[in-house]
């Protein structure tokens, strides 16, 4: 079958049938395929998001709709009056399944075993199309689309706060375990398996020397001084929509990496792709904006700063450094390893967004002392 009809059979597994008005590839995300699609039931039309799930990231993707079905549904009790496009829905099957998988083309049947490494296997899920949205790939400089989306990732948190984060399993395992993480890319390193090590000297000697500084969170859990909450964990501003007139954050996005973690991981993800002066993979120019950070966290903590701890609010600003230092270190090694989890849209592009990244971290530990006397600030108004 062509694409078109390919879509018209996925939608029909979730209940949706009428002839498909317009589809098209969504080109925008690292990891996941998505399609939209519109169409026309004999009375009006409807639409939706059709999204293929990568796999080789998402290992137990059954239990990454479990996770993000108990959150919807939480969010949903919660606040039962909240407008429909302020929400996420996830279609369901006739079996109340939020997702299908299908085998050489053709939809398994409920339970039945599959292979998340084996191409014949495509994972899927379809949920609504929300209207007069737009985001924001970066946020352009603009402080004010940092201040609301702070807000937006600051409510995501609070509207969460009193979930038992131990219900979720975690969609990928160790990912913001930081020591984890550094250890991968030196092992990778000392393997080398195809042999580009050697172009990244500067990149691994800079890592291996904040390494130490990369596991303060970690070893912040172990003690017990940080509390293990549902975050987001991909919280750049391109997961939030936006009312396309009015700019006001309708509804977070991209929920396949919730799972417990930490508040500061989500805080300092933002920070890190946001609050800067250049795109992911550029490290010319590259810094901190200082203006944008104070503006995202007026947002941030207008919301989560009364269920947020002192201990938690003192780790933000370690966490924007940490997470960029983790981040340049899962870059690098996908680099090594044949770029297998980021897309990339040229060669070489893993190690550039590493450079850019280091490049980052470096300007923010030299400005630790601002950050956190910023954070500190804005807490106490």
């Amino acid at each position: 079958m062509d694409e078109k009809e390919k879509l018209a059979y996925i939608l029909k597994q979730f209940r949706i049938e009428g002839e498909i008005l317009v589809y098209r590839w969504i080109p925008t995300g690292h990891i996941n395929t998505a399609y939209y699609v519109a169409l026309y039931n004999g009375k009006e039309m409807y639409q939706f998001l059709v999204q293929r799930v990568n796999t080789y990231v998402f290992r137990d993707p059954v239990g990454m709709m479990r996770n993000i079905e108990l959150l919807t549904e939480h969010v949903r009790k919660a606040e039962p009056s909240m407008e429909k496009r302020r929400r996420l829905h996830f279609r369901h099957t006739q079996d109340r399944r939020n997702y299908i998988v299908l085998h050489d083309g053709v939809v398994m049947g409920p339970g039945e075993p599959f292979d998340p490494l084996d191409e014949r296997y495509e994972f899927w899920r379809v949920y609504n199309y929300i209207e007069y949205s737009k985001s924001f790939e970066t946020a352009e400089g603009n402080a004010e689309v940092l201040r609301r989306s702070g807000k937006a990732f600051g409510k995501f948190l609070k509207q969460l706060s009193d979930f038992d984060a131990s219900q979720l399993m975690e969609s990928i395992p160790h990912f913001h375990d930081t020591a984890y993480r550094l250890q991968a890319l030196f092992d990778t390193v000392a393997a080398d398996p195809l042999g580009r090590a050697a172009a990244c000297g500067e990149e691994i000697r800079l890592i291996r020397e904040n390494a130490d500084f990369g596991c303060t969170l970690c070893r912040q859990i172990q003690r017990g001084e940080l509390p293990i909450r549902v975050t987001h964990n991909d919280t750049k501003t391109n997961n939030i929509l936006f009312d396309v007139d009015t700019l006001d954050p309708l509804v977070i996005i991209d929920l396949d990496t919730c799972m417990p973690g930490l508040a500061c991981y989500d805080f300092g993800d933002t920070i890190r792709f946001a609050a800067c002066t250049a795109q992911e993979d550029q490290s010319e120019n590259m810094r901190l904006d200082l203006e944008l950070m104070g503006a995202y966290t007026e947002g941030y903590l207008s919301e989560a700063g009364s269920v947020l701890t002192t201990a938690e609010i003192e780790s933000l600003a370690t966490g924007a450094a940490v997470i960029t230092l983790e981040l340049a270190s899962r870059f690098l090694m996908d680099y090594l390893m044949g770029d297998k989890y980021f897309r990339i849209e040229y060669p070489d592009q893993n190690l550039k967004r590493a450079r850019a990244q280091l490049k980052l971290f470096e300007d923010m530990m030299a400005h630790m002392d601002q950050m956190q006397a910023m954070v500190h600030e804005i807490a106490q108004r």
